[in-house]
């Protein structure tokens, strides 16, 4: 059986902790990893291989993630979109580029789930459904009137209909029938009878995505790539609304297990440890008289008198504080702050003061109008992009370690204490000559200071030309 992740994501729903460039199952919310890092040791050992689908920006994330766990990556290949597309493209995308017999269990990369032997248990049975020509979903034993799921009526492994996110009211009715399911989002089948049903039910995007597949790159034997042109061709859908909900060989698995998607502040909160006022447990959250508080903080003590159902989400460059039962509309606040024309506000969807970069991390220290200060880490062996700036000017103080600096057609080793000055419009890079980290203060100065002011001549990630940073 393989293992098909779908990574991706637009980091809006638990925004401020999640962002563009790096969504929710990145982010190391429980037992210090991530929901991506949770998926691969769950499924890991119920597959002899591991096919993810993610973004090109989230790609080298995923690959460090996945070093930190030291799993065995000649078991992982990975394709990469250059857009989403949603689940159905993605699916077929990855269908096509496995045996017809494979069986695939396909699950998003951002769940929380217990109960490891009723879990392993589903999987099996979902494996020998799949095996006879279904297509399989896991459906969840509601606990309460979630109108932020969608649900799967079902007579047991019989699927009677799909129901969208309800109100509550008709979510109660779900759950009193006693044959309503969440939609897990998480399904089992054959390639080859994805692909069949696909072209069944929704024609128009299996031609696109079989476009698509011929026209792939392979960067190497285990990274393919989808170019933008092809994938822009391709119709947006879900596996529900192009595949599940039309087909009639889909069979249903029950769970009981815990699970969560992680959708929201609220699901998150069902997931943290309480004090005996039904506060999160945290040495960053002290208060007086405060009850069933979900308080999230990455650095600054959170003190609270007197509040009561609140969630409280502090990171270095944003606040968020919002009413319990009111978190699934953090994504139109995130919508509301794109509308707004201040590109620092928009930067703050994308990125967090942390950045992972192929080639290693940059931290924002401080930001001005017209002053931007960064302190970069490059690991031994690897070098930034070859760039020029429109907009700024940079001055680099190297604090630890030695690199190699080009500058227009100049190359100088510099080492600790060196200062290098990169005028606006110079073609430049730094590489990591040395054994250890390379670690330098960067001070940008210019009238636009955003993370697009890159112009990228050369790279050795196969980055495109212009986008992002470094």
């Amino acid at each position: 059986m393989i293992n098909l992740i779908l990574c991706g994501g637009g980091g809006t729903r638990l925004w401020p902790l999640s962002r563009r460039h790096f969504p929710k199952q990145f982010t190391k919310i429980l037992s210090g990893k991530s929901l991506f890092q949770k998926t691969v040791q769950r499924n890991l050992p119920l597959s002899s291989e591991l096919f993810i689908v993610t973004s090109q920006e989230q790609y080298f994330i995923a690959k460090d993630q996945l070093h930190e766990l030291s799993t065995d990556q000649s078991r992982t290949t990975f394709l990469l979109e250059p857009i989403g597309r949603n689940t159905a493209p993605a699916i077929a995308l990855a269908c096509f580029n496995l045996p017809g017999e494979a069986i695939v269990f396909t699950t998003p990369s951002d769940h929380e789930i217990e109960n490891t032997e009723q879990y392993i248990q589903a999987v099996n049975r979902a494996k020998e459904l799949a095996s006879q020509g279904h297509l399989v979903t896991f459906g969840i034993s509601p606990t309460y009137p979630e109108t932020g799921y969608g649900y799967i009526i079902a007579d047991g492994e019989n699927v009677d209909g799909f129901k969208e996110k309800p109100d509550r009211a008709t979510a109660q009715q779900y759950i009193q029938s006693g044959a309503s399911y969440w939609n897990s989002g998480m399904f089992c089948f054959t390639a080859q009878s994805y692909l069949q049903e696909l072209k069944q039910h929704s024609p128009d995007i299996y031609d696109a995505a079989l476009r698509a597949h011929h026209n792939i790159r392979k960067d190497t034997e285990h990274c393919l790539r989808i170019q933008k042109e092809f994938m822009l061709d391709i119709p947006s859908n879900s596996i529900d609304y192009a595949v599940m909900e039309k087909s009639t060989h889909v069979r249903l698995v029950p769970c009981s297990f815990k699970w969560s998607d992680m959708g929201s502040f609220d699901a998150l909160d069902t997931t943290q440890p309480k004090d005996d006022y039904g506060n999160t447990i945290s040495s960053k959250f002290v208060h007086i008289n405060s009850k069933n508080n979900l308080v999230l903080s990455s650095q600054r003590l959170i003190a609270g008198v007197d509040i009561q159902d609140l969630v409280i989400v502090d990171t270095p460059d944003a606040l968020l504080v919002t009413k319990k039962q009111s978190t699934q509309k953090v994504r139109d606040l995130v919508d509301l702050i794109s509308s707004q024309a201040d590109p620092r506000h928009l930067e703050l969807l994308e990125y967090h003061t942390t950045v992972k970069r192929p080639w290693g991390e940059y931290f924002v220290i401080a930001e001005f109008s017209t002053c931007k200060v960064k302190r970069i880490t490059v690991k031994p062996g690897k070098r930034l992009s070859l760039q020029k700036h429109q907009y700024r000017s940079e001055h680099w103080i190297i604090i630890s370690g030695t690199g190699e600096v080009t500058i227009d057609d100049r190359n100088q080793i510099y080492g600790e204490d060196s200062h290098i000055f990169i005028r606006q419009g110079a073609v430049h890079r730094v590489a990591n000559t040395g054994a250890s980290h390379l670690i330098f203060i960067e001070i940008q100065t210019g009238s636009y200071l955003g993370e697009d002011d890159i112009v990228r001549l050369e790279d050795d990630f196969g980055r495109a030309p212009k986008s992002g940073t470094n």
